[in-house]
């Protein structure tokens, strides 16, 4: 499976929130709505450009983003598929914001969770990050 396929396969949780890319999800836009936000950000620090890392730098680079992330409301969650499971944050960003951290944490994508609408991926390092592509602003 690809790169871009698990990503689009994985679910995407944090608190009651669950989020399939490709599909709009009833939890987030109450998230969303609770913290009068227009969008959410899936986003990690763990295994930057995909590449394994041991458990203490992925849990030190997580406390990073989550101070990075202090002003901005955010929950504790996970992208899982199968066996494979990572930890996320789901955030109220910008699209802006969200560029900025990923590339900071160097993640190749997060996962854009638009109020009504379907979740998207926004690729941001790597080949898939084409300016045009998946952005909506």
């Amino acid at each position: 499976m690809t790169r871009h396929a698990a990503y689009r396969a994985s679910l995407y949780r944090a608190g009651e929130v669950a989020v399939r890319v490709g599909r709009r999800s009833a939890s987030a836009d109450r998230w969303l709505a609770r913290h009068g936000a227009p969008q959410g950000v899936f986003l990690t620090a763990w295994n930057p450009l995909s590449r394994p890392m041991p458990g203490r730098w992925n849990a030190q680079a997580m406390a990073a983003l989550r101070r990075a992330l202090r002003p901005a409301p955010h929950v504790e969650g996970e992208g899982a598929l199968g066996r494979w499971r990572e930890r996320m944050l789901l955030a109220a960003l910008s699209l802006r914001a969200a560029r900025r951290l990923a590339r900071r944490f160097r993640q190749a994508a997060v996962v854009v969770v638009p109020r009504g609408r379907p979740a998207r991926l926004l690729y941001v390092l790597g080949p898939r990050a084409a300016p045009a592509l998946h952005v909506h602003a």
